[in-house]
């Protein structure tokens, strides 16, 4: 159903001339864990509930190129509004895609999730730490070397979790998030 949809979209484009003048973003809801770490829902911030596909074409996008850059599904907005010519509102915290697109940047340093009051993660570089206050518990993955996140290496890496631990609360106080991990974690 949703191939036919999106099929009579682009039929659409093409009939009316506007196919290589138009940007489409394609991506989808973050998935189901189906099994996964022992889950059945969304509710996780390991990789297979929170990764989800992300397609772009338009005029000045290379076709079939690849990019693993750190970004957020709400750079989407900031995106559409810079192709249109309007501007970015101050307090959008998001950034626009078309650097990444041409080339020229690399998205961001670090990227931030959270599950309600019970789940925190940070991914900088080619590592995720993932916090459960409630527990208190952390986990820390190489996403590299382990894209299943199957094995945790924080006893292994003792600086990198407080490093990351900085990095979790800067942008938790940038995005306004109050939860107290300080408390919970004192000795990071």
């Amino acid at each position: 159903h949703m191939d036919e949809q999106i099929g009579r979209i682009l039929d659409r484009l093409e009939e009316s001339r506007q196919a290589d003048n138009t940007y489409i973003f394609f991506t989808a809801d973050h998935g189901l864990s189906v099994g996964h770490h022992g889950l059945i829902g969304k509710q996780n911030l390991f990789e297979h509930s929170v990764k989800v596909p992300f397609l772009v074409v338009g005029p000045d996008v290379e076709a079939a190129k690849t990019n693993d850059s750190l970004l957020y599904l709400q750079d989407i907005m900031p995106t559409t509004l810079e192709l249109a010519g309007v501007e970015i509102p101050d307090h959008v915290q998001f950034q626009s895609l078309l650097p990444i697109l041409s080339g020229e940047a690399n998205g961001y340093d670090s990227i931030y999730g959270g599950y309600l009051e019970s789940q925190r993660s940070v991914i900088v570089e080619n590592f995720k730490l993932v916090l459960y206050p409630s527990v208190p518990k952390i986990l820390l993955f190489d996403l590299e070397a382990d894209p299943l996140e199957m094995d945790d290496v924080s006893g292994q890496h003792p600086e990198r979790v407080k490093d990351m631990f900085k990095d979790l609360l800067e942008l938790q106080d940038a995005t306004g998030d109050t939860l107290d991990l300080k408390s919970v974690y004192p000795d990071l």
